[in-house]
C-alpha cells in the first residue's frame, strides 16, 4: 500500500475541490494513483470533482500567428509565471509561431533547427535560458494553410485559439473564436470527440449508475444518456453558443451562412503535471549536507 502524504492529498484537493477527507479516501482506494484517485472521486461526487482543465499545472505563453491563409498556434513553457512576461521570452514566442506558419516544420525538433536572426532556434533557446536562469521549451504547435479563413484569439497569454472558417460575416470567426476559448470543446463534432476519451466517460458512468441499483437494461440506459450527454457537452457544434445559448454553435453558423472547418485550442500547462516543492524537507536536505561537507 502506497504511503498517502498530506501533499498528495492538497495535490488532489486542488485539482477537483473535493472535501480533505474525500480525497484522502480516493486516493488510499486508488493505491496513491492520482489518475485513478480523479475519477473514484468523479465516481462518488459527481463532475465538480473533475476541474483539472482549469487548473493549469506549468508556467509559459501561447502565442498565434496568422497572415493571409496560413496560421500557426505554439505554446512554449518555462519554470515561472515571472518570466512569462519577460519581453525576450515573448519576442521567441512570437517568432516561433511566425516561423512554423511560414516554414512548415515536421516537429519541433525540425522548428528548432530553423535560422532564426542568424542562429537557430534551438541556439537562441538555450543561450535566453543562459540568460534567464530558468529552463524553457517549445511544447507543441499546430499549423494551418487553407483556402478558407483563418482567425484568431488569445485570452491573456495563457489560452489560445485558431478558427478556420468559411463565411462572409468576418465577426462570426471572432465570435467562434472567443467560445472556444471560454467553453473549450474537445473536437469540433461528437464524431471527433476521441475514442479514448469516450471510453473513460463511459466507464464513469457504468460505475455510478451501477450504484443505482436499478437493472441492468436502465443501467445500460443510463450509461448511453451519459455519454451522449458528454458528447455534447465536449462537442463545438453541439455547445449551447456563449452569446446566445437558445442556440447550439452549429444553429448559429447555419443562420450565418457560415461553416467552421477546424479548430486548435492551446491552455497553457494542460497535462502537465507541477512539481510541488517541498520548502521545509529541501531546507533540512541542506543542512545535513553542509553538516557532511
Amino acid at each position: 500500500m502506497a504511503a498517502i502524504t498530506a501533499a498528495m492529498v492538497g495535490e488532489l484537493r486542488a485539482k477537483t475541490d473535493a472535501p480533505m477527507m474525500e480525497c484522502k479516501k480516493a486516493l488510499t482506494e486508488a493505491d496513491g494513483d492520482m489518475a485513478k484517485a480523479e475519477e473514484i472521486l468523479r465516481v462518488k461526487l459527481g463532475s465538480k470533482a473533475s476541474k483539472a482543465a482549469s487548473r493549469v499545472t506549468a508556467e509559459g505563453v501561447v502565442v498565434a500567428y496568422v497572415s493571409g491563409n496560413v496560421g500557426a498556434l505554439v505554446e512554449v513553457n518555462c519554470e515561472t509565471d515571472f518570466v512569462t512576461k519577460n519581453d525576450d521570452f515573448v519576442a521567441l514566442a512570437n517568432n516561433v509561431a511566425k516561423l512554423v506558419a511560414e516554414n512548415n516544420p515536421a516537429d519541433v525538433a525540425a522548428l528548432s533547427a530553423l535560422p532564426l536572426d542568424g542562429k537557430t532556434v534551438e541556439e537562441i533557446r538555450a543561450a535566453l535560458v543562459g540568460k534567464i536562469g530558468e529552463n524553457m521549451s517549445i511544447r507543441r504547435f499546430k499549423r494551418f494553410e487553407t483556402n478558407a479563413k483563418l482567425t484568431s484569439y488569445l485570452h491573456g497569454s495563457r489560452i489560445g485559439v485558431v478558427v478556420e472558417y468559411d463565411g462572409a460575416d468576418e465577426q462570426v470567426g471572432k465570435d467562434v473564436a472567443m467560445h472556444i476559448a471560454a467553453m473549450k470543446p474537445v473536437a469540433l463534432s461528437s464524431e471527433q470527440v476521441p475514442a479514448e476519451l469516450i471510453e473513460k466517460e463511459r466507464n464513469v458512468a457504468s460505475l455510478k449508475a451501477a450504484e443505482s441499483g436499478k437493472p441492468a437494461d436502465i443501467v445500460a440506459k443510463m450509461v448511453e444518456g451519459s455519454v451522449q450527454k458528454f458528447l455534447k457537452e465536449v462537442s463545438l457544434l453541439n455547445q449551447p453558443f456563449v452569446k446566445n445559448d437558445k442556440q447550439t454553435v452549429e444553429q448559429m453558423l447555419k443562420a450565418a451562412n457560415s461553416s467552421v472547418k477546424s479548430f486548435a485550442l492551446f491552455v497553457v500547462g494542460e497535462g502537465i503535471e507541477k512539481k510541488v516543492d517541498d520548502f521545509a524537507a529541501e531546507v533540512a536536505a541542506q543542512v545535513a549536507a553542509a553538516k557532511q561537507a
